[in-house]
């Protein structure tokens, strides 16, 4: 008899480890469902409804789901079309800020029933924040006046994960969180072995193991934990700590044995988005198609007189000028037309849906001229040099009217992704403006969109952000890439079938 196993997702985000484990868990006859679902963040719960509601169809969403895309219309009133779906998506996300009184309790009834009516068939899944451990997190904390690490309640939201692990006593956990939490210390003690000796001490006891290092016979390294997306397939170089374990008398994987299978060759950004329509930005002032291609040129030839700029920049640039720059028109694509990309097939399937007519999330922020020609400098560099120019490599007229500039702390504000690599970590600063997010194209001359940002983290294109733009951003880039997610399902999976 097939075996089920209900999963619970805390701190879930927009949902991508659920997304993944679920995918995974609908591939053979173990299943892995959602069964709690929890975020404290209103528009990331929206989000995570709207995809428990979709996923409760199986792998056939509803014809309105595509009707409304397509026509790129709000999506209906769910609860009046589908009342019982709806329902279970509302109970299955829920809105809950875990480490405040009585959520906790609040929750010990679905979690004694979900341990109970799988028989501890269950899977704990979750990252923790992680402001308190990542090291822009700790920088910022170093000039507030009278902090104190010990009283910062972040530091030990890790310990609600291990609360429920004592309640759920699940069969197996995944926690992740950035690498930052390996060397960031309270108290004068590393927080990292904090944290793995309350794992393996949690409920009847925890083996833990890394995914993808080489199992230990004896105590793993800390640095082993560390899982690098770009290996696993992923178009991004996002380096994470997943911390997995297995509950003490279940089958544990061989030492000396790989989890985790890692690509021949990593995906590059130019692979993952170069499919999608050329989009031109906006100005934030005045927008207009004339206006910003006037500007755009504008721009190319204070470059191209300019002796302060490298010659091979400046062919490179007069290159693309000659050939046609700024020919775009749209800010927004209206249809799912696309040129064909070198998407590795596995991440193709992942990624595409047929159903879906339009591109969902792609459209373009405007910005200031000056940045226009900074985007247009940077991103004709990363084709001259395959690389993006730090701040000091600006010329003069380029360089931002900021105070900080000259303290050396942000010499890579500007950051092209460059097309033939993974591209840098998407994290969530991303709503805040695009300037660490340079698309590769200097004829488009912007930042990228929700879905190519959404594409570099591996969401399915029919994943649909709630929220204005600046939440969806937000959303992506707090999120654990899908597929990454997925292979790790698999992982889970596999070693529970054989316990």
């Amino acid at each position: 008899m097939a075996r089920q196993f209900g999963i619970v997702d805390l701190f879930a985000g927009p949902g991508g480890l659920g997304e993944g484990f679920s995918a995974a868990g609908r591939e053979t006859d173990t299943r892995m469902d959602i069964q709690l679902s929890i975020e404290k963040e209103p528009t990331e719960v929206q989000t995570l409804r709207l995809r428990a509601f979709l996923r409760s169809f199986g792998d056939r969403f509803p014809k309105e789901y595509y009707d409304h895309l397509n026509a790129g219309k709000p999506l209906p009133d769910w609860s009046e079309l589908y009342p019982a779906q709806w329902k279970h998506a509302e109970d299955e996300a829920r809105r809950l800020e875990l480490g405040q009184p009585g959520v906790f309790e609040e929750i010990t009834e679905v979690l004694d029933r979900t341990r109970e009516s799988f028989h501890g068939d269950t899977i704990l899944i979750g990252g923790p924040p992680c402001q308190a451990y990542s090291l822009v997190g700790r920088a910022r904390n170093k000039g507030k006046i009278c902090y104190v690490p010990e009283d910062d309640h972040r530091h030990f939201l890790y310990r609600e994960y291990v609360n429920i692990l004592d309640r759920l006593h699940p069969a197996m956990f995944v926690m992740e969180n950035v690498k930052g939490m390996l060397s960031s210390k309270v108290g004068g003690g590393e927080i990292f072995q904090r944290v793995l000796d309350d794992l393996r001490s949690a409920g009847d006891g925890y083996t833990l193991f890394p995914l993808a290092s080489p199992i230990a016979e004896d105590e793993p390294n800390a640095r082993d934990f560390i899982v690098r997306a770009e290996q696993h397939g992923v178009p991004q170089a996002r380096h994470r700590v997943f911390i997995v374990g297995i509950r003490t008398g279940l089958a544990i994987p061989a030492a000396g044995s790989i989890l985790l299978e890692k690509v021949n060759s990593p995906v590059s950004v130019e692979r993952a988005i170069f499919d999608l329509p050329d989009l031109r930005s906006g100005l934030s002032r005045g927008d207009d198609p004339d206006r910003w291609h006037q500007q755009v040129l504008a721009q190319a030839e204070r470059i191209l007189a300019s002796n302060a700029v490298p010659e091979d920049v400046r062919r490179a640039l007069a290159s693309l000028k000659k050939n046609g720059l700024a020919q775009a028109t749209s800010r927004i694509a209206s249809s799912a037309t696309a040129r064909t990309a070198d998407v590795p097939p596995r991440l193709r399937k992942w990624l595409s849906d047929k159903r879906l007519h339009r591109i969902l999330h792609h459209e373009t922020r405007g910005h200031i001229p000056d940045d226009l020609g900074r985007y247009l400098y940077a991103s004709t560099h990363a084709i001259a040099r395959n690389d993006f120019p730090r701040l000091d490599e600006f010329p003069d007229f380029l360089q931002p009217n900021h105070a900080n500039k000259d303290s050396g702390k942000f010499k890579d504000r500007f950051r092209v992704q460059v097309k033939g690599r993974p591209s840098t970590t998407v994290t969530s600063h991303i709503s805040k403006d695009g300037h660490y997010f340079i698309h590769p194209d200097p004829r488009q001359a912007r930042s990228l969109t929700v879905r190519e940002a959404a594409r570099l983290q591996t969401f399915p294109d029919n994943y649909y952000f709630m929220g204005n733009r600046t939440q969806q951003y937000h959303q992506v880039g707090n999120a654990v890439p899908p597929y990454l997610a997925s292979q790790i399902g698999r992982v889970v999976r596999d070693l529970l079938e054989q316990s």
